[in-house]
């Protein structure tokens, strides 16, 4: 009878593996001062990609633009959107429009003020961006940016269309 309690517990915790995570619900705010839920965010029933950044951070920067000269093919291939979340904190938000407006970045910019929504994926540092599929699933998670690691981005969301 143990045993068998064991293999129960065994498949359960398996099982549990294979729930696929929601969006958490967090307050943001558009670029532009309006309340987001993050759990609203989406696509149209097709992925998208969170991209977390702040205006200091180098490497965000260069992730963002390196996605910026080809979101329009991006786009036209599979659809996807991205949403950059600016982590600057409050007395810094100021500085994100006139970034993302230099950079003429096509994103919709988020605010996450106090880094509830990047806490709440188990973002620990930036750049950290979140492939979500078409039903608001977390399909991947990554740290950090090298140059070229847009195309791993997607490569990605293709394979979440192809399923």
């Amino acid at each position: 009878m143990k045993q068998f309690f064991v293999s129960l517990i065994v498949c359960l915790l398996a099982g549990v593996g294979l729930a696929q995570a929601q969006l958490p619900d967090v307050t943001l705010k558009s670029i532009d001062g309006k309340t987001v839920q993050s759990a609203t965010l989406s696509n149209d029933g097709k992925p998208f990609i969170i991209d977390f950044f702040a205006t200091w951070c180098k490497p965000c920067n260069r992730e963002l633009s390196a996605i910026a000269e080809v979101y329009d093919e991006w786009q036209e291939e599979t659809g996807v959107k991205i949403y950059a979340v600016s982590i600057d904190q409050a007395q810094n938000i100021n500085k994100v429009k006139p970034l993302v407006d230099q950079n003429e970045w096509e994103y919709e910019v988020l605010l996450d003020t106090n880094s509830d929504l990047l806490k709440a994926l188990g973002g620990q540092m930036i750049p950290f961006v979140v492939v979500v599929d078409g039903n608001g699933n977390i399909a991947s998670k990554h740290s950090g940016y090298t140059d070229g690691a847009e195309n791993e981005l997607i490569e990605e969301v293709r394979k979440l269309l192809a399923k």
